[in-house]
């Protein structure tokens, strides 16, 4: 800000935590605690410091023309790990476990790790993105990391900790354990559950919302497969689809051009001059000459 020394520029960055982060803020992520940040920065552009005659906003508008651009090479500020993939599908950084796919178990993954996410790396391929746990011996675990695994062993699924990770996180609805109470009723716990686990890998290849909208018209009908619920889902997404088509205006219709027209059109002018025959009618006059020429 201008005008301000370091000690004074220091001295509102202590006035913004003072003002904004004491108490603690209470969020669910990291992400919504940058985009309260960030609220409180585009707010704080109409305070004055002291007795200034210019806002913050205006001082920072004089001095954006004097800062030097941001480089065009983007600088990358994460940090590499390489830790094994332990039994469990987790790889362990600064202390935290995160789960990575269960093909990778016994493999050696490659980790980014920035200051509010980390990115797992198979090779060059990404296989999983986990938003960065802020304390120490923590867990953040993705349920569709171990469906593959939660097939062969569907017991293992109502206790684990990555299914109450997806509760919390609204990714596994009411809607579903309402089908997978109605499914193990009727198929017995663990065709019950293996069925649910089939109706969760439809989240890898369909909206969420549609997956869920599949299982409510599901339950409903009383069809519980994971058939029935593919089927309903693909329904709620052609009406969101067909329903889209409509609110989008319509475009008018094009005008049928003549495929001939439009290559002639590309084509450049042609400055040859038109064709002749006259060299064959010469060529005629000539065998004619030497035919009357050898008649006996």
């Amino acid at each position: 800000m201008t005008g301000l020394s370091k000690g004074g520029v220091e001295g509102q960055i202590g006035w913004f935590r003072r003002n904004h982060l004491v108490p603690v803020p209470e969020v669910a992520s990291v992400d919504e605690l940058n985009a309260m940040i960030d609220a409180w920065d585009a707010a704080d552009e109409a305070r004055r410091i002291g007795g200034r005659a210019r806002t913050v906003g205006e001082f920072f508008a004089i001095e954006k023309p004097l800062l030097k651009p941001l480089p065009e090479e983007p600088f990358e500020t994460g940090r590499w790990f390489t830790p094994w993939v332990d039994r469990y599908s987790q790889v362990t950084v600064r202390t935290n476990r995160y789960s990575v796919p269960a093909r990778l178990i016994g493999r050696r993954a490659r980790v980014l790790l920035h200051a509010s996410h980390l990115v797992i790396y198979d090779g060059r391929a990404q296989v999983a993105r986990h938003e960065r746990l802020p304390g120490k011996s923590g867990a953040r675990l993705d349920l569709d990391h171990y469906l593959e695994a939660l097939v062969r062993k569907p017991g293992a699924l109502p206790g684990a900790t990555a299914l109450d990770q997806a509760r919390a996180a609204g990714k596994f609805t009411p809607v579903h354990d309402a089908w997978w109470a109605a499914a193990r009723k009727a198929h017995g716990d663990a065709a019950g559950t293996r069925a649910l686990i089939e109706v969760l890998l439809l989240h890898r290849h369909m909206a969420h919302e549609h997956v869920v909208a599949g299982l409510a018209a599901a339950l409903r009908a009383g069809a519980l497969t994971a058939d029935a619920v593919a089927l309903e889902a693909r329904k709620a997404a052609d009406t969101d689809d067909h329903a889209e088509q409509q609110r989008a205006p319509a475009a008018p219709p094009a005008a049928v051009a003549s495929l001939t027209a439009h290559r002639l059109a590309q084509l450049p002018p042609d400055t040859r001059p038109l064709p002749s025959v006259a060299a064959y009618d010469r060529l005629l006059r000539h065998n004619r000459h030497i035919t009357e020429g050898t008649r006996p």
